[in-house]
């Protein structure tokens, strides 16, 4: 089981829109809405204990809605 269906996403805090866990390049884990835009901060990783680690808590943050989002004109 990969850390997307180990790691489910309420709705976006903000507009209601899906969230979806995403990777830079092997080395960062955050989530974002595909709506609004709206995202946790990325959270580092080295090792794949890392990356679960930081998965769980990039959804727990997602989840409560600990989110950020740039309004327009910002």
């Amino acid at each position: 089981m990969d850390i997307h269906e180990r790691y489910p996403l309420q709705d976006c805090p903000h507009c209601g829109g899906p969230g979806l866990l995403e990777e830079e390049n092997g080395w960062c884990v955050y989530a974002v809405c595909l709506d609004c835009g709206a995202q946790t901060a990325p959270f580092e990783y080295h090792t794949p204990a890392q990356r679960e680690e930081a998965a769980a808590k990039v959804a727990k943050l997602w989840n409560i809605g600990k989110v950020i989002r740039q309004e327009n004109g910002e």
